[in-house]
């Protein structure tokens, strides 16, 4: 038989050679799947220990606690100056950062960082809780945070949240009833943004003690785009002018090395300013060291140095101890991030003199008869074209160049009214002077950029009522005008060739043959393989490479200089597509192709998006605008980045300031996604018959009928049909349909095209206008709850 006991009666005793299976390892009995779950649970326990006791002790780098003031009136000196007063605490001021300053307690062995930023400063917060270990927001105890603190947690809740602590300082001044009320107002109105948060007074030593005891015990939560690449926060820098010029040179940036191995091969990316190669570490003493007895020792080999007689050669060897490692080139990886086409490639080899004589016999063949001007060479004479061939050899780039664009009738009416506005411009010059009018013109042109947003919300409305519908064009034929454009028989199954038709930008970028399998190739790696170089926790100094003298600029100015290293193929260009939600906070209209700014994971840069349905299907849908109910797809040429990574979508105010417009993730890095644009020609129907209607106002002439006669033909209440005829010379066509039409019902007609984004990247992004600050948001935040 083939149960248990007849094969181990065969068996003889014997014991397999041959491993247990895993379903057989599975088979536990009750007790031991009960020590299983316990040693599992007390693993869990024990790694959550150790991150908790790496962070901030000796061998570990300090804890980096941001202090984000999130109103206007929360005392943030006060606050600093609390935290430096701690029993058996050594306070050193930090040099980079005006408010910043370095906490360590020998006594117990913790070490913390602290940063101060404002909340109006936007990428100053983003760029310091990219790297933060822990977020401390100060309150106020009436009020909470104004407007600018709310756009701050916004954005920081987007981009993905480390630990965070909350504290009150103030409140002393309020009588005792009065401070209790405003106590429990302010822990309810804090629910919604942080859920089982615990408010932190902050007035005396003990309860900054209380603090500081939470912080470095607190579970870390973690943000996935940092932790698998190595990461630091600036301490110091210094700037090496070049031989060539002054204004490019090499970068020092000294730092503790956080989140993973940093390799001196790897390329570093500075936020905000770009890629660079890094030509050596060096090992500088610890400015922050816990053990006094590294320092003595330190001396003492200095004063052992001193005394040698050949100082230059003991220089050279302190000089040798430093420097941990340098820059292999062979193994150094590149700053290409495009593929330079070459414009011969694919081309024919020169034609023989037979295949010449061919073509020059069948020039000769194809002679044409035409009628020319008198003077009129024979190259002249080779462009004339006859009748029935105008139009089809018209350029038609603005097509390409201006997707959008296709509602023609929109275009003629905004063009009037610029053109309208011009001349009653141009009445009022005539007229007025400079210094009378003077105000009046300011104001007029915060009404010019009224009218453009109210064009912007009525085409944002048109294209909801009727989307992808357009008019067809009375000037231009339908078959010229929408000559790239193609019938299908279903959106859903019919084929499209991806490598199709593709752009010259398609040239320059760079595709994986299967990015999911690279992409978890490459984090298996990180994970198991141990990576030569400066180690976690590290005190280290990098040497990089052509560095612009802006970078030392901007650290000069007390902004934060963060340094990430990137994984291998990060710095090459392809097609990244986003998922995104639009934010509820701003309702104003974004058109496809309109310049925005992108917060990638450390990345951020401006480019010109594209926005798409986000499916299942192999083709997906082109949206004209940011929808605000739905999660829509955006698609840009950028660097490539392995996800998980948050981003974050800006649009820059005419007075500089950012507005957050959408918030998503990285969905994937694919040159292959097809977006399709849709375009909709309508018309109605003249005639009704059982099964037929003769239908007008679609095209105006009787060749565009017989062009689009393939073309599937519906309805918007559901009809399906074919164009059987045209009628006449007006543009009547004959349909044949499912089952009778009703008058009031509307014949479409679906046209395809291929679109891809415009290649607008730029790494550069301005700085924000600070944003403004306002009244408390929490009265508005209570009134929307009840």
């Amino acid at each position: 038989g083939k149960h248990s006991g007849s094969s181990q009666r065969r068996a003889g005793g014997r014991v397999p050679v041959k491993a247990q299976p895993r379903r057989r390892l599975r088979d536990l009995n009750r007790v031991d799947r009960r020590h299983q779950a316990l040693q599992l649970r007390r693993q869990r326990k024990e790694a959550v220990l150790a991150e908790k006791r790496s962070i901030g002790s000796r061998d570990g780098p300090p804890h980096l606690v941001v202090v984000l003031v999130l109103h206007s009136r929360a005392a943030a000196h006060d606050t600093l100056r609390l935290l430096q007063s701690q029993d058996s605490a050594l306070v050193r001021a930090d040099e980079g950062r005006a408010g910043g300053f370095a906490l360590l307690c020998p006594r117990l062995k913790q070490r913390w960082h602290f940063v101060a930023a404002q909340a109006g400063d936007l990428h100053a917060v983003l760029d310091l809780a990219k790297v933060a270990d822990s977020l401390l927001f100060l309150l106020d105890p009436v009020d909470g945070w104004d407007s600018a603190g709310e756009h701050c947690l916004s954005c920081l809740f987007a981009q993905g949240l480390p630990s965070y602590a909350l504290a009150v300082p103030g409140g002393t001044d309020l009588p005792p009833k009065k401070r209790i009320d405003a106590r429990k107002k302010l822990s309810k109105s804090i629910e919604k943004r942080f859920p089982e948060a615990r408010l932190f007074p902050l007035n005396t030593e003990q309860e900054s003690s209380l603090l500081l005891r939470h912080l470095s015990s607190q579970k870390q939560r973690h943000l996935a785009f940092r932790d698998r690449r190595a990461h630091l926060l600036a301490h110091a820098a210094e700037f090496v002018p070049g031989q060539d010029s002054d204004l490019v040179g090499t970068l020092k940036v000294s730092g503790f090395v956080r989140g993973q191995t940093l390799s001196v091969n790897s390329l570093v990316h500075i936020v905000g300013h770009g890629d660079f190669q890094v030509s050596q570490v060096d090992a500088p003493p610890d400015p922050l060291s816990l053990n006094p007895r590294v320092v003595k020792g330190q001396k003492r080999s200095q004063d052992m140095e001193v005394q040698d007689e050949s100082g230059n050669g003991a220089d050279e060897m302190e000089e040798d101890v430093k420097v941990l490692m340098k820059a292999d080139p062979s193994k150094q990886e590149s700053l290409q991030s495009e593929v330079v086409p070459d414009p011969m490639e694919g081309e024919q080899t020169w034609p023989t003199e037979e295949e010449l004589q061919e073509a020059e016999d069948a020039l000769k063949a194809n002679r044409r008869v035409v009628k020319v001007p008198k003077g009129t060479s024979k190259y002249q004479a080779a462009w004339i074209v006859d009748d029935g061939e105008e139009g089809s050899e018209k350029d038609d780039d603005d097509d390409e160049d201006d997707d959008m664009d296709d509602d023609l009738m929109e275009e003629a009416v905004s063009q009037e009214g610029e053109s309208s506005e011009e001349e009653a411009g141009e009445e009022e010059s005539e007229t007025m002077t400079v210094s009378e009018c003077l105000r009046d013109e300011q104001y007029d042109e915060k009404m010019e950029e009224d009218e453009q947003m109210l064009e912007r919300y009525k085409q944002e409305r048109m294209d909801e009522m009727f989307p992808d519908e357009v008019d067809t064009p009375r000037d231009v034929p339908a078959r010229v005008r929408f000559q790239k454009y193609r019938g299908l028989k279903s959106f859903r199954t019919s084929p499209w060739d991806p490598k199709e038709n593709l752009p010259r930008d398609y040239a320059r970028i760079f595709q994986f043959q299967d990015f999911s399998r690279t992409r978890k190739n490459l984090f298996r790696q990180i994970e198991k393989e141990e990576t030569e170089g400066a180690s976690v926790g590290w005190y280290v100094t990098l040497h990089v490479c052509n560095v612009p003298v802006s970078v030392m600029e901007s650290f000069k100015e007390g902004k934060p200089l963060v340094l990430f290293s990137l994984l291998p193929h990060e710095q090459k260009m392809s097609v990244l597509n986003f998922l995104v939600r639009r934010h509820p906070g701003n309702s104003e209209p974004v058109r496809a192709k309109e310049e925005l700014i992108f917060h990638c994971g450390f990345r951020r840069f401006r480019a010109s998006p594209l926005f798409s349905q986000h499916t299942s299907a192999d083709k997906h849908k082109l949206e004209r605008f940011l929808r605000p109910d739905a999660a829509l797809v955006v698609t840009v040429y950028a660097p490539i980045t392995f996800p998980p990574a948050s981003v974050l979508l800006f649009k820059q105010r005419s007075n500089g300031m950012h507005d957050l417009i959408a918030t998503g993730s990285l969905l994937s890095v694919d040159p292959d996604r097809i977006v399709i644009k849709r375009l909709v020609l309508s018309g109605h129907p003249f005639k009704i018959f059982t099964k037929t209607a003769v239908v007008r106002y679609m095209f105006f002439n009787r060749e565009d009928v017989m062009w689009f006669k393939p073309v599937e033909l519906r309805t918007k209440w559901g009809r399906r049909g074919h164009i059987k005829e045209p009628l006449g010379t007006h543009g009547h066509m004959k349909c044949h349909f499912d089952g009778q039409l009703k008058s009031q019902d509307t014949v479409l007609l679906n046209l395809y095209k291929r679109v891809f984004p415009k290649w607008t990247y730029d790494p550069h992004v301005p700085e924000p206008v600070p944003w403004v600050r306002s009244e408390s948001v929490l009265p508005e935040r209570e009134v929307e709850m009840e």
